[in-house]
């Protein structure tokens, strides 16, 4: 059967909740609207569910061009960045790029949900965030995402995990950018280059995993059996760790949608 998009996931601010939709616009460094927010500490440096895993619960929806966020126990903030602002310099994985404050309401509504000082950060379109160059052309960026702009993960590939599992989990413990049906585990493994619709996108490098897949998205706390990061470590370990899924990096602009076709180009 020819391999088909299922799902999209956008994830308005890093570490936090996505938004499913039907259809995405691809950009530059990832698909428009993904992960242009995120979340640091007094020092500047970004905050992570893996450490704070009740980011889990904080929800975000576009409202033009602002975000509304809801989390458990707290009142609904307006988020907006202050686009006459200089901006801050910031780092998230040892990159230091400019982030644009939300102000001091937002500030004061993340540092009373996670309990220390904390604001909200917004990537302007004159930020650029390099990809890795081991992996990348030249030119490539990437949001505030750990590396990469896409994350593409195969449904069989869950699948065969599950069949292996006590308990089910969901797709959503790895925290994929496109979720792909109708073909055998893990068979992005062996891809290069691929279409979605009129889309390209290269297939540059295997996701390794981490802690954050043992956090239930559904409470923000930790599994206490470790799954399944327990379980893949017993066959989807390599030199380079745990992996599930492949990063991608768009080789086009345009819309993907639920339904499109995948072709695979190498």
């Amino acid at each position: 059967m020819q391999p088909m998009l299922v799902h999209i996931n956008i994830f308005p601010v890093k570490s936090c909740s996505p938004l499913t939709v039907a259809h995405a616009d691809v950009e530059r460094r990832g698909l428009r609207g993904d992960r242009r927010w995120m979340v640091v500490d007094a020092a500047g440096k970004f905050v992570s569910a893996r450490k704070q895993p009740r980011m889990l619960l904080i929800r975000a929806e576009f409202a033009g061009d602002s975000l509304v966020l809801d989390a458990p126990g707290m009142p609904r903030l307006h988020l907006r960045a202050a686009a006459d602002s200089a901006g801050s310099r910031v780092t998230v994985w040892g990159d230091e790029v400019v982030g644009w404050p939300a102000g001091a309401d937002a500030d004061a509504w993340i540092t009373g949900y996670l309990g220390f000082s904390a604001c909200f950060v917004f990537m302007p379109e004159e930020c650029v965030r390099p990809v890795d160059p081991a992996y990348a052309r030249p030119g490539d960026e990437v949001s505030f995402a750990d590396g990469f702009p896409l994350l593409l993960i195969s449904q069989a590939a869950l699948d065969q995990l599950n069949a292996r599992l006590a308990a089910p989990v969901p797709m959503l413990r790895f925290r994929p950018s496109v979720v792909v049906a109708n073909t055998t585990a893990h068979a992005e493994d062996g891809w290069r280059a691929i279409r979605i619709g009129e889309v390209a996108f290269d297939v540059v490098k295997p996701c390794v995993r981490c802690v954050l897949t043992t956090v239930d998205p559904a409470t923000g706390t930790f599994d206490p059996t470790g799954e399944p990061l327990r379980t893949l470590v017993s066959y989807r370990r390599g030199a380079k760790g745990v992996t599930f899924g492949q990063n991608l990096i768009p080789r086009g602009r345009g819309t993907i949608r639920i339904g499109d076709a995948i072709s695979i180009i190498e």
